[in-house]
This record gives structure tokens, sequence and C-alpha cells, in this order.
């Protein structure tokens, strides 16, 4: 059981992080090292729960993963590249290290496996990011996370092989898992919404990591592989809803155990500091890779940014490798201060990325390839914009349509979205709906209405002030969820439709017109 202490001093952190503007998170790694100071032990049951965060995690990833985005050049490009370059960079600093500080005793054998590690970036801090900030769906994010997939595919490989485990013959019958798809997404149905649907969820993630790890293959993997497998139906999407607070819970746990670990020696300590601040180094290179394999500068830079910081797959290399015999213990605790300072580092870089882009926009298009410019959207003509095009912003877009015709222009993010409403005649364009490039191509003198059917307010908001900085002189309506939010845009000048509130009234008017066709019926 738990220590009710680790969950106070967990709390306390957490909202101590977030009144200071930084990710929750950030608040339970250093909660973890106060613990440590206090001598608080979390006992095996934290790094339990921590192991099933970190499956939830992949696990939520593949249900969202489209594996043929992975065979994007800009994707596996710029992940083996930015490796490899990482690995020579991190070598170099060990090496100069070894020289200023001969008591570190550091082995080739030791520095090949540390700069192994420091190659990858966090995919928890990238996703916890990325929802906080509601930008899971933008380009940005699938890039960000395709990267992380790959480097998690190479770290799997590697203690695969670190290990000395080779799947056995019997692996060959997880190929079944692709034409079991229809069967799982059957019984999936069939559970309904509940806690039925969830429990099944869970036991798909767990006990199919289980399965894997029976075979040779790690489990992470696994659990990554049967989402994947489920990934593009619309279960999927639900299933990866109700897992979200198990998986964030879980992983509260995982950052815990990273401070809990303890301290390491002096010297190794000031070497992880150096090594943390020194995550700086990731996005340039970053960003250089992605837009010469014709990303758009923006999409590049809220991506590098992203990335800035040090991987726990980085943990459990090192802590395979020093199990192995190949480095002290020690280095666990180093990796484990240089993942937290590089997250010190990461934070604010994230928060002000969209600001940084928005300062540096003009000197940062100069890195656009031609390949990217041939794909800038055509806007010419348009009266009115609707921003997402899901159910609720295709019901505007058809709604406003009758009036406005082939004026009104739909604005989404999702290529699948795209395709579907192209085949449905529908005026669209593939953008972020806060990208300024994409406004700086609208004539926003002709525009008359924005409706931001994003349902995220944080988006909302800002959608909001980056046309009010552009000058844009037109209406603007949105919609949210909360009466607070509708207050705060309101205040802002966006018209506000709370999609609750104001549910009732017209499911009410449907019923009515209902009634009235069924009198006039009868009267017939």
């Amino acid at each position: 059981m738990l220590d009710p202490l680790i969950i106070l001093v967990a709390l306390a952190c957490g909202m101590a992080s977030r009144a200071v503007g930084l990710p929750a998170l950030i608040g339970y790694l250093l909660a973890g090292f106060l613990l440590h100071e206090l001598q608080v032990g979390g006992g095996d049951i934290l790094h339990i729960l921590s192991e099933v965060g970190i499956t939830l995690l992949l696990f939520t990833i593949g249900l969202k993963l489209q594996p043929k985005d992975l065979l994007l050049t800009r994707i596996w490009g710029t992940t083996l590249a930015h490796m490899a370059l990482m690995q020579v960079f991190f070598l170099a600093v060990f090496y100069l290290a070894g020289h200023l500080f001969p008591a570190l005793e550091l082995s080739f054998s030791a520095s090949l496996v540390g700069a192994f590690a420091l190659t990858f970036s966090s995919t928890v801090f990238v996703i916890q990011v990325m929802q906080e900030r509601g930008e899971m769906a933008s380009r940005h994010a699938g890039l960000a996370v395709g990267i992380l997939i790959i480097q998690d595919l190479a770290a799997v490989v590697f203690l695969g092989l670190s290990a000395g485990k080779v799947p056995g013959p019997e692996a060959l019958l997880l190929l079944l898992l692709f034409p079991l798809r229809g069967v799982i997404l059957r019984l999936l149905t069939l559970s309904g919404h509940g806690e039925l649907f969830t429990l099944f969820g869970l036991t798909l993630a767990l006990g199919g990591a289980e399965v894997f790890e029976l075979t040779g293959i790690k489990g992470d993997l696994g659990a990554l592989v049967i989402g994947a497998v489920l990934a593009g139906h619309q279960k999927a999407k639900e299933l990866s809803r109700n897992l979200l607070q198990f998986k964030d819970l879980f992983l509260v746990c995982f950052f815990l155990s990273i401070g809990l670990d303890g301290w390491p020696q002096r010297e190794m300590m000031l070497l992880a500091v150096v090594i943390g601040l020194l995550a700086v180094a990731k996005p340039p290179l970053y960003f250089l890779l992605m837009t010469r394999l014709h990303t758009p500068p923006r999409t590049a830079l809220l991506a590098s940014m992203s990335l800035a910081n040090y991987s726990e797959f980085g943990l459990i290399v090192v802590a395979v490798a020093a199990s192995a015999g190949w480095m002290e213990p020690q280095w666990s605790g180093a990796i484990s201060l240089a993942i937290a300072v590089s997250f010190l580092i990461a934070s604010p870089l994230n928060r002000f990325s969209h600001q940084l882009y928005r300062r540096w926009c003009q000197r940062l298009q100069t890195f656009e390839t031609e390949q990217v410019r041939a794909t800038w959207p055509d806007t010419k003509g348009t009266r009115v914009i609707v921003l997402g095009m899901g159910n609720i912003g295709t019901g505007a877009y058809e709604a406003i349509a009758e009036q406005y015709g082939p004026e009104v222009l739909g604005v989404d993010d999702n290529d699948r979205k795209l395709a579907a409403h192209r085949a449905a005649n529908r005026r669209v364009v593939a953008a972020d709906a806060s990208d300024p490039d994409f406004w700086h191509r609208v004539d926003l003198e002709r525009v008359e209405l924005v409706m931001l059917a994003l349902t995220n307010h944080e988006e909302n908001k800002l959608v909001g002030r980056l046309l009010e900085d552009l000058g844009y002189r037109g209406r603007i309506a949105a919609v949210v969820r909360f009466a607070e939010e509708a207050e705060e845009l309101e205040n802002c000048g966006i018209s506000a439709f709370n999609l609750y509130a104001q549910a009732g009234s017209g499911f009410a008017a449907h019923a009515a017109a209902h009634l009235g066709a069924g009198r006039q019926d009868a009267s017939g």
C-alpha cells in the first residue's frame, strides 16, 4: 500500500508546479527527490504502478497510431539522423568529462550506452504537454509522437538484444492479432460504454503486454502493437478517452520513482546537470533535419521544442546496462537528474513556443522548401471559415453553406477527415487553426465570420488572440462546454455557444417540430 505521505507530497508539489505555470509532472518529479531526502520509500508497489502507467501510455499511443505515417521520410529520416548525430555528440561530451574528472572512470562501454540513452526524448513529457494544450490532434504532435515511437522501437530492440532474449517460434502466433481485429472490436462494442468497457481496455493493454512477454518480446512494445491493431476505429478513440485518467494517475508513480531512486556521487551529479542543460542542443538539430525533409517551419519548431528533453526509456536502458555490468549503478541516478533538469528546461520552451514562432516567423520561414510552398492552401473568395471539421464543425458547415455556398471554407488538421469531406464535396483545406502562416494567406478583409468548432478552450483563446493581433474586424463564434469558458470568451469579444447548456433548447425545438408534424398527420 502506498504511504499517504507520498500521495500528500505528490499532490502538494503538483499543485505548486501548476501554480507557477509549469506542468504538474515537474512537481511529481521534484516530489520524488523530496521524498528521498525524507527517507520515504515507495516500495515495490510504486514501481509496479509506474510500469503499468508506461504500458497504458504506449497502448493509448497505439490506439491513435497510423502505421503508414511512420513510413514518412520526415519521421523516420529525422529520427535516425538525429539519433546518430546525438550519439556522436554525447560520446564527445563523455570523452571530455572523463579527462576533466578522472574520478568518474568513464569506460568506453559506459559512455557508449549512456550516449545512446540520451538520444531519446520523453514520450511521457510530450504526451502530457500536448494533452494539456489540447494539441494532440495537431500535425506537430503527430510528427513528435511518430519520432518518439521509432525511438521507443530502437530502445525495445536494444533491451531485447541486451537481455539475450530471442522471440520463440510461438511469437509467430501474434500475427493472428490482425485477423482478430474485427472480433476484438465487436467485443468492445458489446461491452457498452461504462466500467465493463474500461475493464476490457485495461485487460487488452496489460494482458496483451504479458502475452508478448511470454513470447520473448518486450511487453511495452506489445501494448503499442495491440493498440495500433485497433487504431482508426471509433471504439479505439473512445477507449483512449476512457483510459486517460488511469494512465495519468499511474504515470504520477513513474515520476515519483525517478526521484526516489536517489542521488549520484558529486562529480556524477555535476555531469548530470551539465547533460541536462545540453538538452537545448536537441531542438535546433531536430528543426534543421525536419525542415530539410520538407516539414513546414512552424510544425518543425513546435515539434522540436516538445522533444527538448531526455526520455524515461533512457533510464530503462541504463538500468539494463548496469545489471549487465556495462556501467556503474550510479548512472541511473545521474540520468534521472539529467531528465529532471531537461524537463525544467523544456517546460518554459514549450509554454512559449507559439509566441517564439510568431516573433521569429519571418526568419524561420527562410527554411521552408519549395515542396512545402507548393502545398499552401487555396483560400481565395472565402467569407466564412469553420475551424475544426468534426461532428460539430461539419454540422455548422452544412448549415452556413446553405446561405454562403462555396464561400464557406472548412479547416482541419486531420488528413482522414479531410479526405472524407472532400469525398462529400465540401470545400476544406489542411491547416492548423493556431498557425499564423495560414492566416497570413487568408484575405481577412473579406472574411465576415470565423466559427471555432474546436471544443478546446485554450485553443479557442489562442486563435482569438491571434486574429486580434492580425487586425481581424469580423465576427468570431466559438463552441464552449462550461459557463466560465463562455464568460471568458465573451469578455474577449467572441460569441460563445455553450454546447451543453444550449443542447437542451435545440433538443426541445427538434422534439416540438416532430410533435407538430405528428399532429398535422393526425388531423390530415
